[in-house]
Parts: C-alpha cells; sequence; structure tokens
C-alpha cells in the first residue's frame, strides 16, 4: 500500500528531524531550564524552563526525544515517566503565578509503560496534567513538532491554540499499536495510518487542531533555522491575540473548544 499518512509518520519518526530544543534554541532569545518535579526524580523526557521573546517572558515545556543511544537514553527515548508530568504540572502552576503564557512542544511515541511508571501512577498523572494544563487563566499554545501519540502528547496539549508541522503526526497511539489492537497484526501499519486519521490535514478538517506550519522544503530538517524562524512568528501573532483576551473569556474559550470535540468526535 502507498500510504501518504505512513510517509508522515515516518518523516515525523526521522531521527534527523529537528527536536523541541533545536526550536528552543533558535526561538527565544534565552532560555534556562530548570528541573526535578520535587517530589522523586528528575527525568529528561521533558524539558521545562522559563524563556523571553521579544520582550515577553514565556513558561516552556517540552518533551524531548535523542538522537543518538546516549541522549536517547538519557532522554528515555522521548517517552516521560511520572515525575516529568509533575514536573510539567510544577511550571504550569508557576506560568500561572508569575503570569507568564505558556508555550509547549509536543513529540512524543507516548508516556513511558513501565512498570515502575505504572506504579508510581502514570495515569493518574497525565489525567492531573490535562485538568491543570484546561483550566490554566494564561494564554496557552501548544506545537506539536513530531509524534504526538496517546496520553502522552495531550498530557501537555490541552492548550487555546493547537498547531502542527506539516509532517507531523498527533493520535491516540501508534499505527502498530492501533493494527496490533484492531487485527492482531502490527505489519498492517500502513493501513492503520490511513485509518487512523492522523495527519495536519485531517487534524484540521476535523477541527481539532488550528493551524498547519508550512515546513521549508517539505521538511523540517532541511532547515533548522527557516522551520524555527515560522514557529517564532506564529508564537509572537498568535500570542499578541491571546493575551488581549480577559481571562474568563480565555477560560470559556478553551471550555468550550474541548467541549465540542468530546461532544462531536
Amino acid at each position: 500500500m502507498d500510504s501518504n499518512a505512513w510517509k508522515k509518520v515516518e518523516i515525523a519518526r526521522d531521527k534527523d528531524r529537528p527536536t523541541a530544543l533545536d526550536y528552543i534554541e533558535n526561538i527565544f532569545e534565552d532560555f534556562i531550564e530548570l528541573h526535578g518535579d520535587r517530589d522523586f526524580a528528575e527525568d529528561g523526557a521533558i524539558v521545562c524552563g522559563i524563556a523571553t521573546l521579544k520582550g515577553r517572558n514565556y513558561t516552556i515545556i517540552a518533551e524531548q526525544k535523542g538522537r543518538d543511544t546516549k541522549e536517547n537514553i538519557k532522554r528515555n527515548f522521548g517517552m516521560p515517566n511520572p515525575e516529568s508530568y509533575k514536573k510539567a504540572i510544577r511550571f504550569m502552576k508557576q506560568s500561572e503565578k508569575f503570569n507568564r503564557p505558556l508555550i509547549t512542544f509536543i513529540d512524543t511515541k507516548g508516556a513511558y509503560p513501565g512498570i515502575g511508571a505504572e506504579e508510581r501512577g502514570q495515569g493518574q498523572v497525565i489525567a492531573k496534567s490535562i485538568e491543570i494544563m484546561s483550566s490554566l487563566n494564561v494564554p496557552t499554545i501548544s506545537y506539536v513538532i513530531g509524534e504526538g501519540s496517546s496520553g502522552g502528547a495531550l498530557a501537555i496539549g490541552v492548550a487555546d491554540r493547537v498547531c502542527m508541522l506539516e509532517n507531523a503526526i498527533y493520535s491516540i497511539l501508534s499505527p502498530e499499536g492501533y493494527a496490533s489492537i484492531l487485527w492482531k497484526d502490527s505489519s498492517r501499519k500502513e493501513e492503520a495510518a490511513e485509518k487512523m486519521k492522523l495527519t495536519a490535514k485531517d487534524l484540521l478538517d476535523f477541527n481539532i487542531i488550528d493551524e498547519i506550519l508550512n515546513e521549508p522544503e517539505g521538511n523540517a530538517k532541511n532547515s533548522i533555522l527557516e522551520m524555527s524562524n515560522i514557529i517564532k512568528e506564529d508564537i509572537v501573532t498568535n500570542m499578541e491575540k491571546l493575551m488581549k483576551t480577559d481571562k474568563d473569556t480565555l477560560l470559556d474559550n478553551r471550555y468550550n473548544k474541548y467541549r465540542k470535540m468530546g461532544g462531536d468526535y
């Protein structure tokens, strides 16, 4: 099967695709990474910190993959443990406390499914992250830059605006997982990718996301700087509008946005 959706999956997973830290370095004037969940451990699959852009302070929460074995081990292959989500929640609350708008970068195969992660409350902390982010009284924008899979992605994706790069994917689970569950045959992954409607165009058509950002020459890895500038301008443009919205309206709009999704799909 010549699957356009599967081609997008392969591009989104490309080890040479720009990561969240690549974009953070090129978009923001400075970035200070802060660590730890203040409870158990530091988990490198999610990077958190503060940054500035054109005179405005931001809180940054970003899922981070590695490119080689050493970095992937450090980042747990971009699959967050509960400690990453607890850290993210800490910075969500901090963004509200200091009235800093929140930017998140989504790029994960999903939350880490290990026994230890489950014992430490993986599902519960993902649910808590969704709850906290949905009720923040500061503007929020999420960018799906690569893979956006399952609750591991949604945990930091309940934003006022959700934007996807042209070749990013966003879905309930991986195509291999979908095929294994539905047909007991993971080799039907390309067929699954088509049925899952996981491309940026599909999700824009369903009003799940708000915007698609085109990639330079059809692939973000062709120019990290150009792609970073596209995201930078998008942040500035959208944040100017969101910052003019009063907090009650901001919360009402966000509630209605996700309530509509739950009712229609």
